[in-house]
């Protein structure tokens, strides 16, 4: 368990706001690295709380920039940078260990209510969905510009990986594929309904329409 960092009390599972002191711990970054700030503001804001984002250098396999809100602790990941950041910071697990990922899913905090927020960049409302197999973590997506987590869900993602939570994700999708290649191939094969050869019945009735249409044309003329 972490300890606040302001009055060394021990932090909740999933919260970064010590229930001593009432201090915000930026649990999340000193788990990964130690970071730089490179911009004090941004033009992007938090969406849970309007605040300013700043830029920061969390320094992962190089520079690796990231927006963080100061107020809430809250990240901003462009896309595919919080699967990159995970990758460098946290070892390739090669087991699952299914009672940890199951202990890490029922420790997830409840979210009293659905709360679609917008975008940093664009300002639409952004998309929640799981992250991975199991993970406890809702995260908020924006398709075109990225990912926004809550503070303290860094932290669970990266306990998540460590139990081998990725290779779950990957073992249940392959699963998923295997499956649907199979309800594929077991579909039955409809072939087109021929329509046969015409009927003598159909001949005569050619032939009286053209007859009829002939006879029409000699009139006029």
């Amino acid at each position: 368990m972490a300890n606040c960092r302001t009055c060394a009390g021990p932090l909740p599972s999933g919260s970064t706001v010590c229930v001593y002191c009432g201090a915000r711990n930026e649990v999340d970054l000193r788990g990964v690295h130690e970071y730089t700030v490179k911009a004090p503001e941004s033009p992007r804001t938090c969406p849970s709380c309007a605040a300013a984002l700043r830029t920061i250098d969390v320094r992962a396999d190089g520079k690796f920039l990231i927006e963080q809100c100061e107020s809430c602790n809250g990240l901003f990941f462009d896309p595919n940078e919080i699967e990159a950041l995970l990758a460098a910071t946290v070892k390739h697990a090669y087991t699952i260990d299914y009672e940890r990922i199951k202990t890490l899913a029922a420790e997830a905090p409840p979210r009293d209510e659905v709360c679609y927020r917008a975008c940093p960049v664009c300002g639409e409302l952004m998309h929640r969905s799981a992250f991975g197999v199991r993970s406890g973590v809702i995260i908020d997506r924006c398709a075109r510009h990225g990912v926004w987590l809550d503070s303290g869900e860094l932290r669970r993602l990266m306990e998540w990986r460590k139990a081998g939570g990725q290779l779950l994700h990957e073992k249940r999708k392959a699963e998923r594929d295997a499956q649907d290649r199979q309800a594929r191939s077991a579909r039955p094969v409809v072939l087109p309904v021929s329509l046969g050869e015409p009927k003598r019945g159909d001949y005569a009735a050619l032939i009286d329409a053209l007859a009829f249409v002939r006879s029409l044309i000699a009139r006029w003329l």
